[in-house]
């Protein structure tokens, strides 16, 4: 019977549609131990005996992709592929994929959560009133301010609709939408100056590449409005952490809300967690009560397609492997 490994935290030894997708297949399901996100030492014992595997958060290093002899996918339950080494997966012709069309919405309703948090300042008053105070400075509006949204995939559109129902001006940069697809009558197409002059609020939606990784760094912040708000529900490579730091205790921004850090977990003595403008989040913001369940679902069928020899186009990230099958 092959063996499916299955390491996503939420959805351990929790029955779903993923889970009777891959019985039906005759796959055998087998777990990491323990509930925490698994570790590499883990990885060691189980990838050896794995035919398929449904990746979470956790790494895959050239070295344990080497491991998984038996594996014909590692399917991510996201989007994001970053901790996987695509160039080690490629040439040992095992295809990656992900998930697209699952998970946009929920990242997008919890940008909005960490927004209303900052500019609402309800995490902040919340912590006062539990500690006996009773702080009453005005928050800021939504309504009426102009946020600018870097990056326009899935999740970039999913904020729109939100964020004009909060009665926000949107701009969007995004040089991977052609022009003639620009045709949302919701959002005015702006080049990345122009948004980081111009935006209240700059939410960010791209993966971590070559051309992205640390691309919002001092002089990103300088060129960014006076009092603009950064939220960050993509990856936390995208920023340079300790930039981010002085321009919040400096007033050149006046607040975060970060769904994602660089490392993860951010280290107990990270000077963002000590700022009362910054709202944080345990990197959740693609993985609801809902979304779970469909990127696993997905990601059950790219494994079951992977073991009979035709994993899913539309969802593999490192398509060169097709010239070189496992």
């Amino acid at each position: 019977m092959p063996i499916a490994l299955v390491s996503p935290e939420p959805i351990r030894r929790r029955p779903g549609r993923w889970s009777e997708l891959l019985e039906a297949a005759d796959f055998e399901v087998v777990y990491p131990e323990g509930d925490a996100t698994v570790d590499a030492a883990q990885l060691r014992r189980l990838l050896p005996l794995a035919d398929v595997i449904m990746a979470g958060g956790e790494t895959y290093s050239a070295e344990l992709i080497g491991i998984a002899r038996r594996a014909k996918i590692i399917a991510r339950t996201g989007v994001g592929y970053d901790a996987v080494d695509l160039a080690a997966a490629t040439s040992h012709g095992i295809p990656v994929t992900i998930t697209p069309g699952t998970n946009h919405e929920s990242v997008a309703e919890q940008a909005l959560a960490l927004l209303l948090a900052v500019m609402r300042r309800i995490a902040l008053n919340d912590r006062i009133i539990r500690a006996g105070g009773w702080d009453r400075t005005l928050p800021k509006p939504l309504r009426g301010k102009t946020i600018g949204l870097v990056g326009f995939g899935r999740i970039g559109r999913a904020m729109v609709p939100r964020a004009v129902a909060f009665g926000l001006h949107v701009l969007a940069h995004d040089p991977a939408i052609p022009p003639d697809r620009r045709d949302d009558s919701s959002v005015e197409f702006v080049e990345l100056d122009e948004l980081l002059a111009r935006a209240d609020i700059v939410s960010l939606h791209l993966p971590v590449l070559d051309s992205t990784r640390k691309s919002f760094h001092r002089g990103t912040f300088e060129k960014m409005k006076p009092g603009a708000v950064l939220i960050n529900t993509s990856r936390g490579g995208l920023v340079v952490e300790s930039d981010l730091i002085d321009a919040l205790e400096s007033g050149r921004l006046s607040g975060a809300g970060l769904d994602v850090f660089d490392p993860e977990p951010p280290s107990p003595g990270n000077p963002l967690l000590q700022l009362p403008t910054v709202v944080g989040s345990p990197h959740v913001a693609g993985i609801d009560e809902r979304s779970m369940l469909d990127m696993a679902e997905l990601a059950a069928r790219c494994m079951i397609e992977a073991f009979r020899g035709a994993p899913p186009r539309d969802c593999v990230v490192n398509p060169e492997v097709f010239d070189r099958p496992r």
